[in-house]
């Protein structure tokens, strides 16, 4: 059975204005180094803005930095908040950075869903539909090997990717627009979460529209795993953490928005409890996977987790799970 296994680099921290975060992302591009020769299928990176544990707010100079020392894993950026860039600017840098990358780069094509981020950047919350549209036709337009009219000009965006026609590109969403963008540009679909309705929908309108598309949906439910020998120990080292960076994702709840692991949460049992991550040994992280579990993210540095802790997780997750997966059987064995 194949097992992916990501590398999740969201950079938060403590919730502190006065945090260090210099080791912490020389930490990360180390991390990505060894997931790439350790069996990791990808590193993920995100957006937000304004946030107080310093969540990751430039996806694309990080997954540059991964690029750039990494050879084999995908690259990805989910969410990548296209509505919050100029999209020419946008389209440029994503071809050089598929360049870098040598076409490992996967991106999660986001609106966003908090309005202080799009004020922060000076765009109109009320027109992100319409800044969406045109990002997306811009970039889908500006890869192509010919110019094009932009704002009343030809123009041609240069580099173009290495990636033909076009970099991978997902359209992410929880909503029936989302998914109705999503057919109408022939992108592929990536709910944050299993959404079997949505999922329909959205086929249906590829078929009305006569394109093809897919649906990628993370499984287990974007669960958070680290590892530790002793579970109930790695919940009081790890847990204050972890319930870092689970409260803050709480606090920007919307009414009628639906996201993965939202949960109201003040205290590390809460958290514990509520499901947003979950601290295994490697013995039962083995147990689920020949149990026909086939996905893992692991969040090292969640939280402001201590770079040699976020080591330990990792080099458990490396060193004594997937290797051991990759291990030929022991003669008479299997």
């Amino acid at each position: 059975m194949d097992v992916v296994a990501a590398l999740r680099l969201n950079m938060t921290n403590t919730d502190d204005p006065g945090a260090r975060h210099e080791q912490r992302y020389r930490a990360a591009i180390e991390m990505a180094e060894y997931a790439d020769r350790h069996g990791f299928a990808a590193v993920s990176c995100e957006e937000h803005h304004l946030s107080g544990t310093g969540w990751l707010p430039s996806p694309l100079v990080l997954a540059g930095a991964v690029a750039a020392r990494t050879e084999r894993v995908a690259v990805t950026i989910s969410a990548l908040l296209v509505p919050l860039y100029d999209p020419i600017r946008l389209a440029a840098d994503i071809a050089v950075l598929d360049n870098i990358s040598g076409g490992r780069l996967v991106i999660v094509a986001g609106m966003g869903y908090r309005p202080e981020e799009y004020a922060a950047m000076g765009r109109d919350w009320d027109r992100r539909g319409e800044l969406m549209d045109t990002a997306l036709e811009t970039l889908l337009a500006a890869w192509r090997d010919v110019p094009f009219e932009h704002a009343g000009a030809l123009i041609d965006v240069t580099p173009k990717p290495c990636t033909r026609p076009h970099p991978m590109v997902f359209a992410g969403g929880m909503t029936r627009a989302a998914a109705r963008r999503a057919a109408r540009f022939g992108l592929p679909f990536s709910p944050p979460m299993s959404m079997p309705d949505l999922e329909r929908y959205y086929l249906a309108e590829l078929e009305r529209l006569g394109k093809f598309g897919f649906v990628h949906r993370p499984e287990p439910g974007n669960k958070l795993t680290l590892l530790h020998e002793d579970p109930d120990a790695g919940w009081r080292e790890y847990g204050p953490y972890i319930l870092n960076e689970a409260r803050e994702y709480g606090s920007w709840r919307r009414a009628g928005l639906r996201r993965p692991n939202e949960a109201e949460v003040t205290t590390v049992a809460e958290v514990r409890a509520r499901g947003y991550a979950e601290i295994l040994t490697p013995d039962e992280l083995l147990a689920q996977i020949a149990g026909g579990r086939t996905e893992i993210v692991m969040n090292p540095l969640i939280g402001g987790l201590p770079v040699a802790d976020g080591w330990a997780s990792l080099r458990l997750l490396g060193d004594d799970v997937l290797a051991r997966l990759d291990a030929p059987a022991a003669p008479g064995v299997g």
